[in-house]
């Protein structure tokens, strides 16, 4: 095996940096995983997340975690309507779709973020992840890298995978290439406790998702297993619009205000996303890597997630593209069909970026579909289409 006494260091310890290095450890790698939050509990977690069977469910068979998995996703929560901006329903899988249909190419059961991370974590060796490891800085030493953390400490690695999302700091070591802005921003919010403090787009949730399209504009919601609703505004705007529009993230008065003057036909039964939100909302503005990028291969870093191929949230690709990285990658460091580690790395990062590109076109057309003058229609035939 090309990595027998090899220490790989990952940098990034969500969903994908996590499935990576319990992939290389049950191969007996020497691996650890630099991550910047203090410690597990650092970090509010985000939307639940869909995982895919031919991609992260495929990773999460492999890592030995399906039945944890199983035992813990949120039962029907991958269910949809789709609605206009006056909460009228125009498609509902909630009478039709199984609760249960793990190995089917379709079936994208949902699971907390949080919740995720935490079977992840339970099933690495101890002192695998070092907390409070903000990445600043590595430089090449020997035969392979020496890194600088931002609280003064130092670590080598023959080995370093990027994990550390879109704005990865490992990534102007591989590539010069930039992610482009899609033209689209998307405005984050969550309500806790929902059921009491937004009851009536609890009642429409029904325990699962709403995608609701008016106006070039969406408003996109799921529940979560802990009661409480993540939504996003999603609408086109300039890139810099979350520093040029003028808004304080944190008023709620002045973000609703916001709400009524730009989605302005929409049915007030919306309001209660922004009465209701926690404060600071936070802009997404969404990016997408060059369909094109390439890059000259090396032998001792390399890039999965985010950090190598970065894309609209429109196709629900980005944690299932992490974590098929994690497997492939896994798989070819530890195969014994290569020579060399920079052969191995090279056809992992041959096939990432081909079916990376495939999946990134796929979400920016997603994404001109749900912000076109025709969204409801559009996406009720794409739907359609697939149930």
């Amino acid at each position: 095996m090309l990595i027998k006494n090899k220490s790989v260091a990952i940098v990034g310890g969500g969903p994908g940096g996590l499935t990576l290095a319990k992939l290389l450890q049950l191969k007996g790698t020497d691996v650890k995983v630099f991550e910047r939050d203090i410690d597990k509990n650092a970090r509010v977690q985000g939307s639940p997340l869909d995982l895919h069977d031919n991609s992260g469910l495929a990773a999460i068979r492999k890592a030995g975690l399906l039945e944890e998995f199983k035992q813990n996703y949120l039962v029907g929560a991958d269910r949809e309507l789709i609605m206009n901006e006056n909460a009228e329903i125009f498609f509902s899988d909630h009478e039709s779709k199984s609760e249960e249909n793990f190995g089917h190419q379709h079936f994208r059961p949902e699971i907390d973020r949080g919740t995720l991370r935490k079977i992840l974590l339970e099933s690495l060796q101890p002192e695998t992840i070092v907390w409070d490891s903000h990445f600043i800085s590595m430089e090449k030493h020997h035969e392979g890298w020496l890194l600088h953390f931002k609280n003064n400490t130092t670590a080598y690695a023959d080995i370093v995978i990027a994990c550390d999302g879109t704005n990865s700091k490992i990534r102007p070591y591989i590539t010069d290439s930039k992610a482009f802005y899609t033209g689209i921003t998307m405005l984050e919010g969550n309500i806790m406790n929902a059921k009491e403090t937004a009851p009536k787009v609890n009642t429409l949730l029904k325990g699962g998702k709403i995608m609701a399209f008016g106006n070039n504009k969406n408003l996109l919601m799921g529940q979560k297993g802990n009661g409480d609703i993540g939504f996003y505004a999603s609408f086109r705007t300039d890139e810099n619009w979350a520093t040029t529009s003028g808004l304080d993230f944190s008023d709620k008065n002045q973000m609703l205000s916001w709400f009524k003057t730009t989605y302005p036909e929409w049915n007030n039964v919306w309001l209660e996303l922004f009465e209701n939100s926690e404060t600071p909302f936070i802009p997404r503005p969404i990016y997408c890597i060059p369909l094109d990028q390439n890059w000259e291969t090396q032998s001792n870093v390399t890039m999965i997630g985010d950090a190598a191929h970065v894309m609209p949230p429109f196709a629900g690709e980005g944690v299932n593209m992490a974590m098929l990285d994690a497997l492939e990658l896994s798989e070819c460091l530890t195969s014994n069909q290569y020579e060399t580690l920079q052969e191995s790395i090279s056809e992992y990062e041959i096939q990432m970026r081909k079916r990376a590109a495939i999946v990134a076109k796929e979400s920016l057309d997603n994404g001109e579909l749900m912000h076109s003058e025709n969204a409801l229609e559009n996406m009720l035939n794409f739907f359609n289409a697939t149930h």
